[in-house]
């Protein structure tokens, strides 16, 4: 299965997913910096759905120890804003992220980019500071990767596409 048939498909199988992100080559830490808008690639995990459903943006890569590893709409969908993974998901704060801004936004960089080996090739992986996650990339083209989520306790990973967004700047108000 090719990368745009999976994603036309909207589901496909773990084993699929896996062996499509085998296929892709790694990517280095220069290659992530900008702002990428996220979509789920559905797998049957138990996360399917979560991120779509809350308002979920994507990440933000500004350099190696400089990452937003959530970014979500704010209600009205104007503009986004970085989420505290600590704070995100709560099982008190349900629906829309944006709708609880106050509570879970942050300024400070939550993640890191590091190059990590994973089944078998060393490639860009984000580090949460505060969370037992690692996101490691494969690359789709020059403007897009495939993300696989693994964390601690997690049977199989959570996949998830991020394109790289040219235009995110007009998303970012001036603070």
């Amino acid at each position: 299965m090719t990368f745009d048939e999976a994603v036309k498909a909207e589901r496909i199988s773990p084993e699929e997913a896996f062996a499509l992100f085998d296929s892709l080559p790694t990517v280095d830490l220069a290659f992530m910096r900008g702002t990428w808008k996220g979509r789920e690639l559905r797998t049957g995990h138990v996360l399917d759905g979560l991120l779509g459903a809350t308002g979920w943006y994507g990440k933000q890569f500004l350099d190696g120890e400089r990452v937003h590893p959530l970014l979500f709409f704010t209600t009205d969908r104007s503009a986004v804003f970085p989420v505290d993974p600590r704070k995100w998901p709560s099982p008190t704060l349900q629906g829309a992220v944006g709708q609880h801004r106050a509570d879970v936004e942050t300024d400070a960089f939550k993640a890191r980019l590091r190059l990590t080996e994973y089944r078998g090739k060393v490639s860009a992986t984000m580090v949460y500071d505060d969370r037992p996650i690692l996101d490691v990339f494969r690359k789709v083209d020059d403007g897009t990767v495939l993300g696989a989520m693994d964390a601690r306790g997690m049977p199989q990973p959570y996949f998830f596409v991020l394109r790289r967004d040219p235009d995110a700047a007009k998303l970012f108000p001036a603070r």
